[in-house]
């Protein structure tokens, strides 16, 4: 039998990677549209 190489972890690592870029792109849009956000949601508390 010929020498096949392991790649069981190698799926692991790739979803690992893309949970780490969602994440990523989360932490970037809460940061930029954090407090546009925050302020639509002082509007409406201030309106009721």
């Amino acid at each position: 039998m010929q020498y096949l190489p392991r790649e069981e972890g190698q799926g692991l690592v790739e979803y690992a990677l893309i949970i780490a870029l969602v994440t990523i792109v989360e932490f970037v849009l809460l940061a930029l549209l954090g407090p546009a956000i925050g302020n639509i949601f002082s509007n409406i508390v201030a309106a009721l």
